[in-house]
C-alpha cells in the first residue's frame, strides 16, 4: 500500500470520534482541531451529501439534533445548509474545507449514503489527499465502490459482511480464508458486541493481526476499558474523549 503513512503514527492509534465536541459542535473543523491539539492521531467523521450534491461531514441523516429542524441534509442546499445556527457553534464543512483547513489530518470517513461516493471520491482525487483518507462504511458494497473510485490507493476498513466472515473464519480456525479475507483491507473497527457475538476477544484480536489487520474498537470513553482493549492487543481506539485517551494511551 503505497500510502502507508496513513497507518504510521506510533501506536496505539486514536481516532477522535466526530473530533472532540466539549466546547464545540461535533463534526466542524473547530472540533476536528480541538481533537487535533489534545494529541488524537485521526480524525473519525461522515459524510452526507446536499441536495446539490456536495459531499460534508455530518452523521445524522437530518437536523433535528443538532441543528433543532426536520429537514433531511440530502433537502437542503450547501448554502442553506452553512447558513444554519448550530445547537452548539461552528459551521457544518464540506469535506473540501476540512481537507483544506486541516492539511495534515488524517481522515476516516464513513459514506453514509450511496449518493455520496462519486462525489467525495472526486473531491479526495481532486486534491490529492489519499493518503489521508481511510475509507469507511457499514455497507460492504458501498466500501468497496468507494476504493474503486479513487485514482490512488486508499486505506481502508471492513464492512459488516466482511466482518462477520473474519470472525466465522476464526472460529472455524480457517487460517486460509482469513488471509483470503483480510488482503481487502487494512483494518477493523469494531464495537465491543455485535448481537451475541463478543468481538473484544484476544484470540480474535490475535488472529487477526497475524493476518496483517489492524484491529480498532468504536466507541470508547472509559479509561479502563482503554487500557483493556490496548492489553487484549487492539492497536487503536474511537473515542469521544481525545484528550482522556491521549493521556490514559500516549502519556504513560
Amino acid at each position: 500500500m503505497s500510502n502507508s503513512g496513513y497507518l504510521s503514527p506510533a501506536l496505539p492509534r486514536i481516532f477522535a470520534h466526530r473530533g472532540l465536541a466539549l466546547s464545540f459542535t461535533e463534526n466542524t473543523i473547530d472540533a476536528f482541531g480541538a481533537a487535533i491539539l489534545a494529541g488524537a492521531t485521526h480524525i473519525e467523521s461522515d459524510l452526507q451529501l446536499t441536495r446539490d450534491g456536495v459531499p460534508v461531514l455530518f452523521h445524522d441523516s437530518d437536523l433535528l439534533r443538532v441543528a433543532g429542524l426536520r429537514r433531511k441534509i440530502s433537502e437542503i442546499s450547501i448554502a442553506e445548509l452553512q447558513a444554519l445556527e448550530l445547537s452548539g457553534n461552528g459551521q457544518i464543512p464540506t469535506l473540501e474545507q476540512a481537507l483544506l483547513a486541516l492539511p495534515n489530518a488524517r481522515f476516516n470517513l464513513d459514506f453514509k449514503v450511496e449518493a455520496v461516493v462519486a462525489p467525495a471520491a472526486a473531491v479526495i482525487n481532486r486534491l490529492g489527499a489519499h493518503d489521508r483518507i481511510l475509507v469507511a462504511s457499514f455497507s460492504e458494497s458501498r466500501r468497496r465502490r468507494a476504493v474503486a473510485a479513487m485514482n490512488a490507493p486508499v486505506v481502508s476498513s471492513a464492512g459488516s459482511w466482511l466482518v462477520l466472515s473474519l470472525w466465522l473464519a476464526h472460529k472455524l480456525n480457517a487460517s486460509a480464508l482469513i488471509a483470503r479475507l483480510a488482503k481487502r483491507v487494512q483494518l477493523l473497527q469494531l464495537p465491543l458486541v455485535a448481537g451475541k457475538i463478543r468481538l473484544d476477544d484476544a484470540a480474535f484480536i490475535a488472529a487477526m493481526t497475524a493476518a496483517g489487520l489492524e484491529v480498532h474498537f468504536w466507541t470508547i470513553n472509559e479509561v479502563e476499558q482503554m487500557k483493556d482493549l490496548i492489553r487484549l492487543g487492539a492497536h487503536g481506539i474511537v473515542t469521544d474523549r481525545a484528550d482522556v485517551a491521549v493521556n490514559t494511551l500516549r502519556m504513560r
